[in-house]
């Protein structure tokens, strides 16, 4: 898709979120006028008038933890053993946002998923899944090229080539012929050259990232055969249709990781997606299995990469 869509999205959701969000505000200011006409009778107390305006707009206030981010912080290479000082210097601001993505997966994108998963039938929902990865080749054989893994690059245009020919990608007959997929980002190939992530990052809709992973959206924008194939202005509403349903497909293969999550859910995902990442980068230079895990074998099954929007 274009490099702007996602920024249209973000737009959208907020516009979408922001009548939520200022009924809360109203809420609280109802509230706090009836108090003001109990006054006569028993003032507030200071502290819980302080702590009402205080958690009156958490999300202005955990915008102003950006001005503490220093470069070293961005040197760090965040994984799921590091304290959450070293990994996650923004969560107050990361909690604010995983909090919105949560409002719009409870509202809208998990319905969505649901009625997806029981409506449109398994070979079909497959058939798609396998399309869009197929499309996603010819960029992941670019980055193994620049990671120098020339015979892992053929592979995946072996793969693009077989697939497309035989099915236009709706099946998956190169895995049958010993050519497995292997997914790449911008991301993974600076992490496979040293380059560190920095802190965690919790995107608007797009969900758990990093600042390495964030230069992930604006390149693959410009990478992918349906930026193009879809990029005439003829084509719009059939490019927002693919994009739409490529995220209601994404979330669907997640709904299973929803029963797996308890506890404090922000930071299973964030470690789940931190670990996961080092692994796949450790896998690559060929120390995958020596890199330690911190995450359950349960939740280290389950796929809850930057496809997961909370």
């Amino acid at each position: 898709m274009h490099r702007f869509n996602f920024l249209w999205a973000s737009m959208f959701s907020l516009a979408f979120a922001a009548p939520a969000f200022a009924q809360e505000d109203a809420i609280i200011s109802e509230a706090i006028s009836d108090s003001a006409e109990n006054d006569a009778v028993e003032p507030i107390p200071t502290d819980v008038v302080n702590t009402t305006e205080h958690n009156k707009h958490p999300r202005l206030d955990a915008l102003k933890d950006l001005k503490n981010i220093k470069a070293e912080n961005l040197k760090v290479d965040a994984n799921a053993a590091q304290d959450d000082s070293i990994k996650d210097p923004l969560q107050p601001l990361n909690r604010e946002v995983f909090a919105f993505n949560d409002m719009l997966d409870r509202n809208i994108a998990r319905p969505l998923a649901v009625q997806y998963s029981e409506k449109v039938p398994g070979e079909v929902r497959g058939s798609y899944r396998l399309f869009r990865k197929n499309m996603s080749e010819p960029w992941n054989a670019v980055n193994q090229l620049a990671q120098g893994r020339f015979s892992r690059a053929a592979k995946s245009l072996g793969r693009f080539t077989i697939n497309t020919v035989t099915s236009l990608g709706l099946a998956d007959p190169a895995s049958r012929l010993g050519l497995p997929t292997e997914e790449e980002s911008l991301g993974m190939t600076l992490g496979y050259y040293g380059v560190p992530s920095g802190p965690y990052l919790m995107l608007p809709i797009m969900g758990p990232s990093s600042f390495r992973a964030a230069l992930d959206y604006p390149v693959e924008g410009y990478a992918k055969p349906m930026t193009y194939i879809l990029g005439d202005h003829d084509k719009t509403e059939l490019a927002w249709g693919h994009t739409i349903m490529s995220a209601i497909d994404a979330r669907s293969n997640l709904l299973d990781v929803d029963k797996v999550l308890q506890g404090d859910r922000y930071a299973s995902i964030r470690d789940i997606y931190l670990q996961r990442v080092a692994f796949k980068i450790a896998e690559k230079k060929g120390n995958g299995e020596e890199t330690v895990s911190f995450v359950d074998e349960q939740d280290d099954d389950s796929d809850v990469d930057s496809n997961s929007k909370k």
